[in-house]
């Protein structure tokens, strides 16, 4: 362990953690003819993931956990319950009803990864957050990619043991930040009585104090824009490519090995925009890359029929690298907008919203695919249209209410 940082182990960690969210649609094409389910069906397995997400988060933030107890504790144990779970779905989900109810309990689990592992790097590297966050996300956004290159790399494996690699991975994750514990930064707030005593308090429904802040406030309006988009577009991209003609131009990739190639270059586009964060900041970074994957997704609803399979894996490249490089950068802003005893329940509750926000998006192109295929992208654009409108307005509003006072 001390021969790496602690950001590059939380990284890691959340790399292994992650892999469970997306595990399920790395084996599409199995479960669609094991349970004879549709396109429409595999979107609510990647809704019941998001709800429980959802109602996982809510009660870490409001329930005061987030903040109360130690963020390493919260990671071990959701690791060690998203482990179970997702090998739950794999050797005991006998249909769709069952399947759904270990995807939801995934989620729960992952409530306590991915908006700890944000607390675990401000807890370690708070005064470098953009580009501390921008490699935890790249190692999100890997395990993101990591079942569907499971999948490739598995050959003729059975779908359960594809799966059953996440959750070996899951604990992986879990023996990682047990080793590391928490950082100094935010350990001391705990070993403080009186901020105890404040974080009981606060961590109810005052953590909505945090929306006041215009700058919390903008860097929302933008990672809900973004999440309208990630999520959906993530869910869709082996629909996507098998609507194309890319598997017959790029065979020995295969459906898998393309998808994997699209989700996981997001790594890149995350530690590319971090790196810029620190020169030009994060609110630059974050706008140029939703308003980037924003003209990925129409440049794709008008010529995926028409463009040449290599321009058009280029294009589906380019958007998988700029629709999660802002993320980061986002939740960056949001951290540095709000006190530092709010942290964990702030950016809990940003990713509840943001994650319920994605169960609309995900089932919206999953219907719309069946009848429309491809050209259902058009439903992701008002993702990025209206979280950078949000941005723009509010930091507009916040100028000239302070000029107005002056």
């Amino acid at each position: 362990m001390r021969f790496f940082g602690p950001v590059s182990i939380i990284a890691a960690a959340q790399l292994f953690g992650t892999s469970l969210w997306f595990s399920a649609n790395s084996a599409v094409d199995d479960l669609a003819s094991t349970w004879q389910i549709s396109a429409t069906d595999i979107g609510w397995l990647t809704n019941a993931v998001q709800c429980g997400f959802i109602l996982g988060t809510l009660t870490i933030a409001l329930g005061g956990i987030a903040d109360r107890y130690r963020a390493s504790n919260i990671f071990i144990l959701s690791a060690c319950a998203g482990a179970l779970f997702n090998a739950c779905f794999a050797w005991v989900a006998d249909g769709l009803c069952s399947a759904l109810f270990y995807r939801f309990l995934v989620g729960l689990s992952l409530a306590g990864i991915y908006p700890m592992g944000m607390k675990l790097v401000m807890s370690w590297a708070p005064d470098r957050a953009g580009a501390a966050l921008a490699q935890l996300v790249a190692m999100l956004t890997l395990g993101t990619a990591l079942p569907h290159g499971l999948r490739e790399l598995g050959g003729e494996l059975p779908w359960q043991t594809i799966i059953s690699a996440s959750s070996l991975l899951a604990l992986v994750a879990a023996l990682l930040i047990y080793q590391l514990g928490d950082g100094p930064y935010l350990q001391q707030l705990m070993k403080n009585n009186s901020t105890k005593f404040k974080l009981t308090r606060l961590a109810r429904p005052a953590v909505f104090e945090a929306f006041r802040a215009p700058k919390f406030r903008a860097a929302a309006w933008g990672y809900f824009g973004h999440m309208w988009e990630l999520y959906a577009f993530w869910a869709v991209v082996p629909l996507l490519i098998s609507n194309t003609a890319l598997p017959q131009k790029y065979p020995q990739l295969g459906i898998s090995g393309l998808s994997f190639c699209i989700i996981a270059v997001g790594a890149l586009g995350c530690l590319l925009g971090g790196f810029l964060s620190r020169t030009i900041g994060s609110g630059r970074v974050a706008v140029a890359a939703l308003a980037s994957s924003g003209c990925c997704a129409l440049i794709f609803f008008l010529f995926w029929d028409t463009l040449p399979p290599i321009w058009l894996f280029i294009l589906l490249m380019l958007w998988g690298a700029t629709v999660i490089a802002d993320s980061p950068q986002f939740s960056a802003m949001s951290a540095k907008a709000c006190p530092p005893e709010l942290i964990g329940a702030a950016l809990s509750i940003q990713n509840s919203l943001g994650f319920a926000i994605t169960i609309i998006s995900i089932a919206g192109i999953s219907a719309l695919f069946e009848l429309t295929g491809p050209e259902s992208v058009w439903i992701l654009l008002p993702g990025p249209l209206l979280g950078l409108l949000g941005y723009w307005l509010t930091l507009r509003h916040r100028t000239t209410g302070i000029e107005k006072k002056t």
